[in-house]
Formats: structure tokens, sequence, C-alpha cells
């Protein structure tokens, strides 16, 4: 079902005019830090993929892809990325892109399972990115330096924004806290994952939780991630699983935890196999990306997505993502907002 968050006494701080030009600037400030943090070029992405190759991001295993016959190709079926978690790897490969380097892109995927509101909508878009790397750097230190190199992004292209909208304050931390989710499930035990989120996210302002995917103590995941990239399997620091994370900040405006990027360092064979059998997915291993993941022809890698809209409404300090992307609402959600002062586009 919708949602609709409804903050306390809401006001935009910008026209539509001044969000525009906002949007425009942090999208092009942001690429341009996040390419030059991490090495990065960027590269053409697909809008859909074809059915039935594993190359497709599927999430939690339950949503389903928007799909359409390809009349030029006998009626054989495509799909409407999800994310391009998988495709990146492949693209690594296929460009030969030396250790230490990566790439990134605009992708735009269509989610039409999606639970409408504040934070979600039925189009995302996000840069998506990838780097390829040594085994020897398949650890959590790794992983740290990458996410604190992103975050001196967003640090910065926040100050852009405070040049240009001086009405707009700065709140981010110089620092992102790192926890583990099974750390953070022993500190609010009877929270909620949610519940847990903002606790930590309210406390610390910025923050990245390890280990999304698998189950922790309680017998339950922090949250569902698919086993064919991210690792989270494998044992990091203090005997906790999982090698990939999300990064996750305080939003004033809507007074509660909002995620800004997810990662992780990818699986290799073993991880992959391994992972394929606890979610009980082991077909796969005859799919055209899990062949070529297995047979070796795919180099190791970390990466990510990072959302833009959701990026510009945190920084804009916005109260809807459909006041930065235009998009379909529920006709009440959008009369509602309409009178709150948050008109979406």
């Amino acid at each position: 079902m919708s949602y609709l968050i409804k903050p306390d006494q809401y006001h935009a701080l910008l026209d539509l005019q001044q969000t525009e030009l906002g949007i425009k600037q942090i999208k092009d400030f942001f690429q341009q830090n996040l390419a030059s943090e991490l090495r990065l070029r960027r590269v053409t992405a697909p809008l859909f993929v074809l059915k039935g190759m594993g190359i497709n991001d599927d999430l939690n295993g339950v949503e389903r892809a928007v799909t359409f016959p390809i009349k030029d190709m006998g009626d054989e079926y495509a799909e409407i990325v999800h994310s391009l978690a998988k495709w990146k790897r492949l693209t690594l490969a296929d460009y030969g892109i030396n250790d230490g380097y990566g790439i990134y892109t605009d992708m735009n995927a269509i989610r039409a399972d999606e639970e409408l509101g504040n934070l979600h909508s039925l189009y995302v878009d996000q840069w998506d990115w990838e780097m390829a790397i040594c085994p020897h750097n398949r650890t959590i230190d790794f992983l740290k330096g990458i996410v604190r190199r992103i975050y001196a992004a967003l640090v910065r292209t926040e100050f852009l924004v405070y040049e240009m909208f001086p009405q707009i304050k700065p709140i981010l931390s110089n620092e992102i806290k790192f926890i583990h989710s099974e750390e953070l499930l022993q500190l609010y035990p009877d929270l909620t994952t949610k519940e847990r989120e903002d606790k930590v996210a309210k406390e610390y302002g910025a923050v990245f939780i390890i280990g999304i995917g698998g189950v922790l103590s309680n017998g339950e995941p922090h949250d569902g991630r698919a086993p064919d990239y991210d690792d989270w399997t494998t044992v990091g620091e203090n005997g906790y699983k999982g090698l990939n994370g999300d990064l996750i900040v305080w939003n004033p405006v809507l007074g509660r935890a909002m995620e800004l990027s997810s990662m992780g360092i990818r699986v290799n064979k073993e991880v992959l196999l391994e992972q394929l059998k606890i979610k009980g997915q082991e077909s796969k291993k005859d799919l055209y990306f899990h062949k070529r993941l297995i047979e070796g022809s795919l180099p190791l890698s970390i990466g990510g997505g990072i959302g833009q809209s959701r990026l510009c409404m945190f920084f804009l300090r916005k109260g809807h993502i459909g006041e930065i992307q235009a998009g379909i609402w529920p006709a009440d959600m959008r009369a509602e907002a309409q009178k709150m002062g948050m008109p979406l586009i």
C-alpha cells in the first residue's frame, strides 16, 4: 500500500525553478567527484536486457520485472532493468578494465511493485558504479575505504548546495559511522529493522550498516539481498559476516533514516555457489552471467548504486521524491501533498 509521511509545518525552501537548477548542479558536481574519487569512466547503459540471462537484478526475488516481446527477434522477451548490479561486472570484463579502476553509468529502472510514497517511486534513477579489484582487497577495510571516499564526495556536494542556496544549511557530519547489522540488532533487540536504522541515523547523522542479506542472530536478515552479486556470507571483522552494506543518513525533513546508497564487494565463485545454495537457487548456475562467473571470465569487483533523485531530495530538503522527479502517483496522495506545500511533478 502507498504511504504519505506528513512533515510537521513543511515549507519548501526552493521554488520550482530553483529546484530544477539545484538538481542539475548536484548531478553534475557529484558524478564528477564520484568519478574522480574512485577512478571511474562513464559508460552507456541498457534500459532493458534479455530475459533468462541472469543479468537483471532480482532484488529480493519477488519483484516483477516489466517485460515485453521483441517482434524482430521472434517475440523473445526483454525486461526493464531493476538495477545493473550484474551487467556492470560483465562490462568490466568486456572493456578490459584494470584493477583499481572502474565504470559508472546513469541507471534508469522501472519497479512496478514498489510501494509508492515519499521515498519510493515507480521510476528509479541511480549512478551505478563498479570497480575491478585484486583478491587481497576483498576485505572490510577496503570496503570502508571506498565508503569514506564516496561520503567525502557527498560532503563536498552538500557544501556546493549551501553556496548556491544559503538557506539550506549543511548537516552532514565530517565522518561516517560504521556499524554491523548484528551490532545494531544487539543494541536495539526490541525494535524493527527500520526503527533500528532511525535510531542510529539520528544519533550519528550518517552511518554505513555492514552485513545486508545474511541471517542475523534473531533468524532474520537486516534486509534482503540477492545471492548473486553482493557477498553477505564471508566473515569480515569481529567474526561478523558480510562485505557489503547500506549508506544511510538522517533526514530532518521526514524525521527518519534515509538510504542513499547500497554497495558491496561482489561474490567470487565460491561465495556465489554458497549463497545460491542458501537461497535454494542453485539452478541459476546455468544462466549466462553465472556461468561466466563460475568459469572465471569475470573480474573480482566492488560496486553499488547511489540514488540520484534521493540525493537531490536530501540535499534540497524536499519532503517527497515526487518534488524531484516526474512520476505517477495515487490521486489522493497528489492532492494531499499539494495541500501540504509538496507539489508533485
